[in-house]
């Protein structure tokens, strides 16, 4: 099952903008599901995750939130303020379990579905 992420765009500094992706039910009700981030020559980054509660990082904490809509299958991320650093492919991901610890929710390799990514990107 590949998730279906859509919302990406251009957008200036200081923009908003709202993803979205279509996740299996259960991931919702009963799983966890998050979105990573990459950006050209660097390693995927962690963005936001929901499941025994919400979870960020620093870099985007008070900036983006996670939230899910289980009557659509969907998830989503609202992201505000948004800075020229911001700018990647930005995946969605979810798995069944729901995950015992913050790092777990933090780790990309834990989520078994994927979504084909989105492009972000914050003009200066």
């Amino acid at each position: 099952v590949q998730l279906q992420a859509s919302g990406g765009g251009l957008v200036q500094t200081g923009g908003s903008l709202r993803l979205s992706c279509v996740v299996p039910y259960n991931t919702l009700s009963r799983g966890s599901t998050a979105w990573f981030r990459q950006a050209p020559g660097k390693e995927r980054e962690f963005v936001a995750a929901t499941g025994r509660g919400t979870y960020y990082p620093d870099s985007v904490k008070g900036r983006f939130t996670i939230s899910g809509d289980s009557a659509k299958h969907t998830v989503y991320l609202q992201m505000n303020s948004l800075k020229p650093e911001d700018t990647a492919i930005y995946y969605c991901a979810a798995d069944d379990r729901t995950f015992r610890t913050r790092s777990a929710f933090a780790q990309a390799d834990q989520y078994y579905y994927w979504g084909q990514g989105t492009q972000v990107t914050v003009s200066s």
